[in-house]
């Protein structure tokens, strides 16, 4: 029944299910784990109508699914821009870590790195992805021109939140989702408060930052937190 309706798709939608039933099988198994056989099997189709579509064969086809799976994990960090900011940071990493949750295993396989299947092509676009975010994440700054100072606290925060994520999954998913995002919003916080210490234009984000959030928010429990933590630190003042 599968193939007698898969006749009837157009080019395009035939193209979309086998990149579908790829993207499914990359996102559990590593590349080199998945043969063209697999992924006809799971689309219904047949092996030479996977290379009527990806004649450069799997490599060809894993660049696509990557690509997918790379526009994808952009549009996690989109979001409006209103509202307090460790809200937002919040609802994108809500999205991010979603993607992480469903993707365990290709998302492993996409960032570790040491695959087969790994080329100069697909690097370009894991560092697309990584890019995108921070041009997303310095608009919610609202930043015209930022310093390299600025870019490189964004780039690094990046940085870390992927490693948290590939921690994340090696620590067999805990703790929660919803701690792992808390901590990397904090974690953003206090980078922007480091940052801030030392450089002018970090400052004026920070302060503008945080006259929009809330006593009871999260920048307000952290700093709860903080505090308290710091009282054997008055000596050094």
């Amino acid at each position: 029944m599968r193939r007698g309706s898969y006749r009837r798709l157009s080019v395009e939608a035939r193209r979309a299910e086998l990149l579908t039933a790829a993207l499914d099988l990359f996102a559990h198994r590593a590349p080199e784990d998945v043969s063209l056989d697999d992924v006809a099997s799971a689309a219904g189709a047949s092996r030479p109508l996977v290379y009527r579509y990806f004649p450069g064969g799997k490599q060809q086809l894993y660049e696509a699914a990557l690509r997918s799976a790379a526009d994808e994990l952009e549009r996690c960090f989109e979001e409006p821009r209103s509202g307090p900011l460790s809200a937002r940071l919040s609802r994108v990493l809500d999205r991010y870590l979603g993607f992480v949750d469903e993707h365990d295993a290709g998302f492993s396989a996409l960032l570790q790195s040491g695959s087969v299947a790994e080329t100069s092509r697909t690097n370009a676009i894991v560092d697309e992805v990584r890019r995108a975010a921070a041009e997303e994440i310095l608009l919610h700054l609202a930043v015209k021109e930022p310093g390299a100072r600025l870019r490189m606290m964004v780039r690094t925060w990046i940085t870390a939140v992927e490693a948290a994520s590939l921690i994340w999954l090696d620590e067999e998913k805990r703790p929660s989702l919803e701690e792992l995002r808390d901590w990397l919003v904090d974690q953003f916080v206090a980078m922007l408060t480091a940052t801030a210490a030392t450089d002018p234009q970090t400052a004026r984000v920070m302060k503008a930052a945080v006259r929009m959030e809330p006593a009871e928010g999260t920048v307000g429990r952290l700093a709860r937190r903080v505090v308290p933590a710091l009282g054997e630190a008055s000596h050094l003042l």
